[in-house]
């Protein structure tokens, strides 16, 4: 006896097919055990892979919609281009006039709002519609000492001015400014010393970033694991927009647009922005596109 499984792959944080973030979804994933969601993200080989489990309409209206990420070795409880993705594809399939959708994720609840562009405008064009998540409030760690991130760079590249901080809106990266985007894009990391520089931090991954403000501030971004290197990382781009509000490199509400893989050659743009309340940071909104590029079915015999 076998049964089946629906999945689509997209390009999240891109408008363009083959650029961005790949992601799978499977559609309706009732029916799998914890082992086989595992290993069909192993199967995928992609940096993550959303499962949708679909319950009653009006547990969704209440609850939201019930997903869960893996990533090829481990679940997540939250990653920010798949909550995006799931929710883009979600909408591609609801109701007409449908502006938020809830996804239930590990971390809790996580709410994508529509539109059809990053600046807000709110008239629906199929095939192009803007998402945008709120994240959680963020959580400030600690500092990192330059001369051990300096150490574990290689280099002396990182930006004096800025600390290196450890900040989790839901997943815990160490946020560390680069002094421009040309030694970014140079920047050959020792990961076996970075991960020994953020052992007890509760953070896995440096999020590296460039900031540069010409007519808007613009970030140029870069996140190395797994042995490679990330398109782009929306979970990391609502703690990077987080820090930099903190540390007043963007403004209260100021949208930025983080420019992320472009060494990977799969170039994803992340529209980010959050509030400044007195002395509090919130309101973290990570935004962007996706587009579909496949379909298929996976077959499992029991």
């Amino acid at each position: 006896m076998s049964s089946s499984y629906e999945f689509v792959q997209l390009d999240v944080f891109t408008r363009t097919p083959l650029t961005g973030n790949p992601l799978a979804i499977f559609t309706d994933a009732r029916g799998l055990s914890d082992q086989q969601m595992q290993a069909l993200a192993r199967e995928m080989n992609l940096s993550e892979t959303t499962f949708i489990l679909p319950r009653e309409p009006q547990v969704e209206a209440q609850e939201g919609k019930r997903v869960r990420i893996f990533t090829v070795t481990e679940e997540l409880p939250f990653a920010g281009h798949p909550t995006l993705g799931t929710a883009l594809y979600l909408h591609s399939t609801a109701a007409s006039g449908t502006d938020e959708i809830v996804l239930d994720l590990n971390v809790g609840k996580i709410g994508v709002r529509f539109s059809t562009d990053s600046n807000h405008r709110s008239n629906r064009v199929a095939g192009d519609v803007f998402g945008e998540m709120r994240q959680r409030d963020p959580e400030f760690g600690p500092t990192l000492p330059p001369d051990q991130v300096a150490s574990a760079l290689g280099s002396e590249e990182i930006a004096a001015e800025w600390p290196s901080q450890i900040v989790s809106t839901g997943l815990p990266f160490a946020i560390v400014p680069i002094r421009d985007s040309k030694s970014l894009a140079n920047l050959k990391p020792d990961l076996a010393r970075v991960g020994a520089l953020l052992e007890g931090t509760g953070a896995h991954f440096c999020y590296f970033i460039s900031p540069e403000r010409q007519s808007r501030l613009e970030v140029r971004a870069r996140m190395f694991f797994y042995g490679g290197e990330d398109p782009a990382t929306g979970s990391a781009a609502g703690c990077a927009i987080s820090w930099m509000v903190q540390h007043g490199v963007a403004k209260s509400d100021e949208q930025v647009l983080i420019y992320q893989g472009v060494e990977a050659r799969r170039p994803s743009e992340i529209f980010v922005r959050a509030t400044r309340d007195g002395e509090k940071v919130t309101n973290i909104r990570v935004g962007g596109y996706a587009v579909e590029v496949l379909r298929g079915t996976v077959s499992l015999e029991k």
